[in-house]
């Protein structure tokens, strides 16, 4: 959610990255085709590919794709595959760092057609971070090294992720607990809640936008008693985007924003670290 997206063709495909190839990744894939998801490509080695259906039971076939000759088109019959080939054979369950480059390099690769219309987006499938950080990368995770391939903006990269009935953004991402004090800032929080702001009317729908803010500390502060972040830097970010016409409210206190009639209140919530928002929304929709 950073930067200019260009208006894809209507046929344009979802673009699945590989993951780790130790992982899940290349399993859910199939089974989310078998189970009837095919509006999607997998990037991915297409023996390999063969071999695991065959192991799971699935009479899936394979159909390898080439991406140099425009937008391809998805065929329902058949699992599209965009080739690519590891280095090292992967075993389930145990990850290479000598497989970590051609992970990047397919993150890498799917964002760009995202960027160019070429996808209609992009869907990652699970890393595991201690192999792409052996490979050389350099970034916390996902969002950040999708940021650094988007044109600049105002603010931090945006990670939004809805559920059934939720959707939430943590302000900070991948960092310690003990260093969000320092990382919060009302410009940030302005510039979060714009990004978001444009996000829900683009894509869900929201007019105007309904955004809560979570507050940092318990009962948001207490009007100071316990701590002045949530007074300092938070009510003058709300405050900001009310003036630009988004429906903020806050802050809030944590604990009593994500009980059913609360969520009734709002489109989606800005929390200001990475658990106080993941934790209900996956506690609410696990499998969503």
């Amino acid at each position: 959610m950073s930067g200019e997206v260009p208006d894809q063709g209507a046929n344009a495909p979802i673009v699945l990255t590989p993951g780790d190839p130790a992982g899940i990744g290349a399993e859910i894939s199939l089974k989310a085709f078998a189970a009837g998801t095919r509006d999607f490509l997998l990037m991915e080695d297409p023996d390999r590919l063969t071999a695991l259906a065959s192991q799971l039971d699935l009479d899936i076939p394979i159909h390898v794709v080439d991406m140099t000759q425009g937008t391809p088109q998805v065929d329902h019959a058949g699992l599209g595959v965009i080739p690519l080939s590891w280095p090292e054979s992967p075993v389930p369950g145990t990850a290479d760092p000598r497989n970590g480059h051609v992970v990047i390099d397919a993150i890498r690769t799917a964002a760009s057609w995202a960027r160019t219309g070429q996808a209609a987006a992009i869907v990652t499938n699970p890393v595991n971070k201690a192999v792409l950080k052996a490979a050389g990368f350099a970034h916390p995770g996902h969002t950040e090294f999708l940021a650094s391939m988007a044109p600049a903006r105002p603010g931090s990269p945006v990670m939004m992720l809805a559920g059934d009935g939720l959707r939430v953004v943590p302000a900070t991402i991948h960092i310690p607990l003990r260093d969000v004090v320092t990382e919060l800032t009302t410009d940030d929080l302005i510039a979060k809640g714009r990004i978001l702001g444009e996000a829900l009317q683009r894509y869900f729908g929201c007019h105007p936008p309904r955004i809560a803010f979570c507050g940092l500390n318990p009962h948001a502060g207490e009007d100071g008693q316990f701590g002045d972040e949530d007074r300092r830097v938070i009510a003058p970010a709300v405050q900001a985007l009310c003036e630009d016409g988004i429906k903020a409210t806050g802050p809030h206190s944590a604990d009593t924003l994500f009980h059913p009639a609360a969520r009734d209140s709002y489109d989606a919530v800005i929390g200001m670290y990475h658990d106080q928002v993941l934790i209900p929304l996956k506690t609410i929709d696990f499998d969503g």
